[in-house]
């Protein structure tokens, strides 16, 4: 078989479990109250509103998918050196950083929690931590194990030089701030804000004045999950995707135009700058064409 349709193959396998990755990453954060609507909720007791969302952040996506995504990539990439299949070790690396997710998460719900329990009378409610350490966990293999795949093809078939955990460290930075770009957006502003016009931000007055009653019930990070599916979880996947599956395609023509690695590097370049080029453009016509069609998004 032609050694570039290997290589084709290989890349539109990446940017599939990288959009698979890049939708569990931003459910995962949806549940467990992380990044950008983590603040809302962890201000929600001081401003009044005692709610029933998971509270996990010990840092931004960014920082926190950088971590379990470089400690999955270390334990496949020894594994792999050791001897041991490829899927079963970037299995059981995932496996390991869904560990550590979880022990990560139930210590800063109850240290969050707790802290707020004295001063400001949050409760620390047990069967949130038992309901919700389910899907945060499983989310976060689903992303992780997904995101060892891409990690793996880039360094064995699509010829990034380095080794595996750093190009893993790499794309949990990459999905982390595009988690907290693109899917948040339709998280904290919209969802835990419903009271207030659409598309208005959330002002500083407004911070903490969370909603925490649900259609049926008292809202909780389940409920948000649910919301985020439809279509925070999809556009935060379909972004990382496209960055994965774009940005592999300046190697490729690098490859098929051929020459030393300085040329390669080269094309590798301008293939890059042309791709950059052309998104932010349709993205300007896109964010104008809304703005004529739909006029302000809110009168505040």
């Amino acid at each position: 078989m032609d050694p570039t349709l290997l290589v084709l193959g290989a890349l539109a396998l990446s940017g599939a479990a990288a959009t698979v990755a890049g939708c569990a990453e931003d459910l995962e954060s949806d549940v467990g109250s992380q990044s950008n609507p983590n603040s809302q909720v962890q201000l929600g007791p001081q401003m009044g509103n005692i709610h029933r969302y998971f509270n996990k952040a010990i840092s931004g996506e960014p920082v926190s998918y950088g971590l379990y995504v470089a400690v999955a990539g270390a334990v496949a990439w020894a594994l792999i050196n050791m001897g041991l299949s490829v899927p079963i070790a970037l299995v059981v690396g995932a496996g390991i950083a869904a560990f550590i997710h979880g022990a990560y998460a139930v210590s800063a719900y109850l240290g969050r929690i707790v802290g707020q329990s004295k001063n400001f009378g949050q409760p620390v409610y047990m069967d949130v931590v038992l309901s919700h350490l389910g899907p945060i966990v499983g989310h976060g293999f689903i992303a992780v194990f997904c995101m060892l795949i891409a990690a793996y093809l880039a360094t064995s078939m699509l010829g990034n030089p380095f080794p595996l955990p750093l190009v893993a460290l790499i794309f949990g930075i990459t999905v982390g701030a595009i988690g907290s770009s693109t899917g948040d957006v339709h998280y904290g502003a919209e969802r835990e804000y419903q009271k207030y016009p659409f598309g208005g931000g959330v002002p500083v007055a407004n911070q903490g004045d969370i909603d925490i009653k649900a259609e049926t019930g008292i809202r909780n990070g389940m409920d948000s999950s649910y919301f985020c599916s439809k279509l925070g979880g999809p556009l935060t996947g379909l972004t990382f995707g496209l960055t994965v599956f774009l940005g592999g395609w300046g190697d490729i023509i690098g490859e098929i135009v051929g020459g030393d690695l300085i040329s390669k590097s080269v094309i590798a370049i301008i293939v890059g700058i042309i791709i950059v080029t052309i998104t932010a453009y349709l993205n300007r016509v896109i964010e104008v064409y809304a703005r004529k069609k739909y006029g302000p998004y809110t009168d505040r």
